[in-house]
């Protein structure tokens, strides 16, 4: 497998655009958009995790299995996820059960 080369240019573009996002989180922590603060914030989490993933891991460029693994990571994470917020939404329930004994 040949190996690809980035060129510094890429890096430094990408470490700006992480640079922009992070101040982007500093100003938008300080913006009152009511339940849509914590959209905004995983959103910029988001791209920024990509970009990371993308430029500094390599994970552009790697072979097909290095993204299943990746997938595969994404995929548990959505199921932990899952079940933090189940449990999350159902703690109510018993609240209620509770102070009827």
């Amino acid at each position: 497998m040949a190996e690809h080369i980035i060129p510094p240019k890429t890096y430094v573009l990408v470490f700006a655009a992480l640079l922009a996002l992070t101040y982007t989180t500093y100003v938008v922590a300080f913006i009152d958009l009511g339940p849509w603060n914590v959209v905004a914030a995983l959103a910029i989490a988001v791209g920024k995790a990509l970009l990371v993933a993308l430029f500094f891991m390599h994970l552009r460029h790697s072979p097909k299995l290095t993204w299943v693994v990746a997938g595969g990571g994404l995929f548990w994470l959505g199921i932990l996820l899952a079940l933090t917020v189940s449990d999350y939404l159902t703690r109510g329930w018993l609240a209620g059960v509770a102070g009827k004994s």
